[in-house]
């Protein structure tokens, strides 16, 4: 593993995330995506002495790196690898049904932008994988080189908001029928020469939206989100909360799309705790530029109505 020596892990909206959680000394918690443990070790502080953490993630190295961060926990923090979109299954397999609080932190982690050979970042030369999941057998690599044109540059379009998108598309099929493109540098040099300078921003790399498009439709994000949610209204406790951290329009488009849907069914499966989203303040982004575009929803489940001519009694 090749990263950055000068890496340091901050975990984003960490205070806003332990405030809105609500967390209680016994409550059972789940951080759906644990990453090195950052908000993990924050929520396990709060619910101390015998508060119960669930940490996941479908990266098995984020699982080992948390491991060794929260192992002075003991037995009050349970680790699995596995995604969020089978979150009941991986908590019924603990012989958990119900939990007070959920905390889902989107996106690429800092641990994987700085592994040169995980191949998310266009800052380094590394192979073009992109995989959260290893096992999984579909990397960036194998999109670019094997897409049609024109599904490709829907790829782009869709999930990469990327206005240039039909130059992209093709300059990797010239580039492709050369020689494959295998290499992150070979792929944003390639991006670069295609996108117009007039069209070259100066905050943000030629690169990003494509490398944003191939990571989401490598690792299925959009889908694992979607279902994620479901999942994860369906084992809160009455009164549990959710928190969803994004990092980019489309996931945030999904997670305000879903709570405004289950807010307003007939009984409410759940109530609003951010009207609007809670982003990180000057101060955070200082520290850490990487929290910028953090986004904060959260919901709280509602207690089921009682069946009409159910007094509540037994």
């Amino acid at each position: 593993m090749t990263t950055d020596e000068n890496y340091c892990h901050i975990p984003v909206l960490k205070d806003e995330v332990i405030q809105t959680l609500r967390l209680r000394p016994h409550g059972i918690y789940v951080d759906c995506t644990v990453g090195e443990g950052g908000h993990a070790e924050a929520i396990l502080n709060a619910t101390a002495p015998d508060g119960l953490l669930f940490g996941i993630d479908r990266d098995e190295e984020a699982v080992r790196r948390a491991g060794e961060r929260l192992k002075r926990h003991g037995s009050r923090v349970r680790l699995l690898h596995g995604g969020f979109k089978n979150l009941g299954t991986l908590l019924s397999a603990q012989g958990v049904r119900a939990v007070d609080g959920i905390l889902m932190d989107l996106g690429v982690s800092t641990l994987q932008l700085t592994d040169s050979e995980r191949g998310f970042s266009f800052q380094k030369d590394g192979p073009l994988d992109m995989r959260m999941d290893r096992r999984s057998p579909v990397t960036a690599a194998v999109l670019v080189n094997s897409l049609p044109e024109r599904q490709l540059m829907q790829v782009l379009f869709e999930y990469g908001e990327e206005r240039w998108s039909r130059r992209i598309a093709r300059a990797i099929v010239d580039e492709r029928q050369k020689a494959p493109v295998s290499r992150t540098l070979q792929l944003a040099d390639l991006i670069r020469r295609a996108v117009p300078r007039s069209g070259q921003g100066r905050r943000i790399h030629p690169a990003t939206r494509t490398f944003q498009a191939l990571r989401i439709v490598v690792n299925q994000e959009l889908d694992q989100l979607g279902v994620g949610l479901a999942e994860a209204v369906s084992v809160l406790n009455d009164g549990g909360r959710l928190c969803v951290i994004s990092f980019h329009s489309l996931e945030d488009r999904i997670v305000k799309r879903t709570f405004k849907a289950l807010t307003q069914t007939e009984p409410p499966q759940l109530r609003l705790i951010t009207k609007k989203p809670v982003v990180p303040g000057p101060e955070e982004i200082r520290v850490n530029p990487r929290s910028r575009s953090a986004k904060l929803r959260a919901v709280e489940r509602m207690a089921a109505a009682p069946a009409p001519g159910d007094s509540g009694t037994a």
